[in-house]
């Protein structure tokens, strides 16, 4: 998908998402998160040691913040680099994105 980007002249453009390129990866990752979960649903299902679905629940966190730190290098690699080149206003909005999602992120 798509997102529209509104540079200095105010006409809005379609750009292109900063994980594009590594798309695949990302979602190679995903799956295994998924695969992960229903693991997990699996073992609540058999009534498995609470200490061995917690120990999978974490380690299906971390590969989901590993997901996410991805997806944030590839935004601040293409989205905040190419705002911060087209202008200060294009910059000052997507460091002002940037500075709430991590307010959001760290809000765990």
């Amino acid at each position: 998908m798509t997102s529209t980007v509104t540079p200095a002249s105010g006409k809005p453009v379609a750009a292109t998402p900063g994980y594009t390129d590594r798309r695949a990866d990302h979602l190679a990752r995903l799956h295994k998160v998924e695969g992960q979960v229903r693991g997990i649903a699996r073992m609540v299902e058999q009534d498995r040691y609470s200490i061995d679905v917690l120990t999978q629940v974490s380690a299906a966190t971390r590969a989901l913040q590993q997901v996410a730190l991805g997806l944030l290098d590839d935004h601040l690699r293409h989205c905040v680099v190419d705002a911060a080149a087209a202008g200060s206003v294009e910059r000052d909005a997507k460091l002002d994105e940037l500075a709430e999602t991590l307010r959001r992120a760290f809000r765990l």
